[in-house]
């Protein structure tokens, strides 16, 4: 699965979970100043994330993921 492919489901939850434009969803945009996702939204885009790409995204790992980019890397990382 390539970079694009992270990004783009992570867009797709994003839009279900917190309402995002797809379109906002950028690898340099963080999950809380750019793209307004609260702290109840962001546990429920990792919940979803695990989900649509089988990995687990462990509670202290959650704080290290600020951007999406972060959150794509981690998951390229570990599927």
């Amino acid at each position: 699965m390539t970079r694009d492919e992270i990004r783009e489901g992570l867009a797709e939850i994003l839009d279900e979970v917190a309402g995002v434009d797809t379109a906002d969803v950028e690898e340099g945009k963080s999950f809380t100043e750019d793209l307004d996702v609260d702290s109840l939204s962001m546990v429920e885009v990792v919940v979803a994330a695990e989900e649509k790409f089988g990995v687990k995204i462990p509670d202290d790992e959650v704080q290290n993921l600020k951007t999406v980019g972060d959150a794509v890397t981690f998951i390229e990382k570990h599927i």
